[in-house]
């Protein structure tokens, strides 16, 4: 089985079993349902080997049932203990061996204690997947030394890492999707610790759009968008509420999804810029993050609903609401 996988024979039948998502699983945080894609998956990639560094319940990365990779080395789930560096390191070492695509997690914090080997997994075109969890201020009392600001950007900035932060329960097994298709370099999934509403892909686009990288999540009603809000993530969700407020107010708003940068880049031209018209010049983008590097899609006449200060310690309700992630806030600034 390890020199079909080392010789590139790997079965596709994981990509049957990836799960989808319904009303019936409720409200979800997209750790959780990363976790669900995980096991559901499991068992048809063998390929598959991984773990996280000592957060595996937090970032939900435990292979249920396919043992643990101790003294014996016959199970899947890795320990790496509490050092992310070395969790990256090890990581390119499996995926150089060629055959197995290793997975580590940890809180998107965190990642900035393995950015050295992740550089080096892009540089040299490793197949390795980030699980990175606990994803903004959303993560609430564990306080500023915990919620990541300038985490994204940094992430975005590295060559050949492709990042995905999805907005929902169906993104994040599209996300998984990405992460095992892509051979020639490195995937990291951003994902919540708080619980966020499944989308209704009944009046929504669907969730396949994660392929493209950034697509029209939900359009104006009548025609030619006024204002294009583009968002990621925790993020989305409050998009599309602005988006019905707005249309009670007969502003058209079409919300554009960006769960990942990277992929969006490498869309044909006419195809961005179907997603972005050119002139439509009133855009908003909204994360809950560093606002760097979003004025490359907003343009000078736009604007970015970031965060440029560290966190707070409070719950996550209270901080998004105090740092202006409110429905109303996102009307008012897109109304101006």
């Amino acid at each position: 089985e390890l020199h079909a996988l080392i010789d590139g024979k790997r079965s596709g039948e994981w990509e049957k079993a990836l799960p989808v998502f319904t009303e019936k699983d409720g409200n979800i945080a997209t750790r959780s349902a990363s976790g669900r894609v995980l096991n559901a998956i499991s068992s048809a990639a063998p390929f598959l080997i991984g773990g996280s560094a000592d957060l595996a319940p937090s970032t939900n990365t435990i292979m249920k049932g396919m043992g643990h990779f101790l003294s014996d080395r016959t199970g899947r789930n890795l320990h790496f203990g509490v050092r992310e560096h070395a969790m990256g390191s090890v990581m390119n070492g499996m995926a150089l061996t060629g055959g197995i695509v290793p997975y580590g997690a940890t809180f998107l914090i965190f990642s900035d204690y393995m950015k050295p080997p992740i550089r080096l997994a892009g540089l040299m075109h490793l197949q390795a997947v980030y699980v990175f969890t606990h994803d903004s201020i959303g993560l609430g009392e564990d306080g500023p030394t915990h919620q990541p600001i300038e985490q994204l950007a940094a992430l975005r900035s590295i060559p050949n890492l492709t990042v995905i932060r999805p907005s929902d329960a169906n993104e994040t097994t599209e996300a998984w999707r990405v992460a095992l298709k892509k051979e020639t370099g490195p995937t990291a999934i951003i994902l919540t610790r708080q619980t966020l509403p499944l989308i209704d892909r009944t009046k929504c686009a669907p969730a396949s759009g994660v392929l493209k990288g950034g697509y029209t999540l939900l359009d104006a009603e009548n025609g030619k968008p006024e204002v294009i809000l583009l968002a990621t993530g925790s993020e989305v969700t409050l998009a599309l509420g602005a988006h019905a407020e707005l249309s009670k107010r007969g502003v058209k708003a079409r919300v554009v999804n960006m769960p990942s940068w990277e992929l969006f880049e490498a869309q044909p031209a006419a195809y961005k810029n179907e997603v972005l018209p050119r002139d439509v010049t009133a855009r908003l983008a909204i994360e809950a993050a560093s606002p760097l590097g979003w004025h490359k899609y907003t343009g000078l006449d736009g604007e970015v609903l970031g965060i440029d200060t560290f966190g707070a310690s409070a719950p996550h309700k209270t901080l998004f609401e105090k740092y202006g992630f409110t429905v109303e806030n996102v009307v008012a600034r897109a109304s101006a």
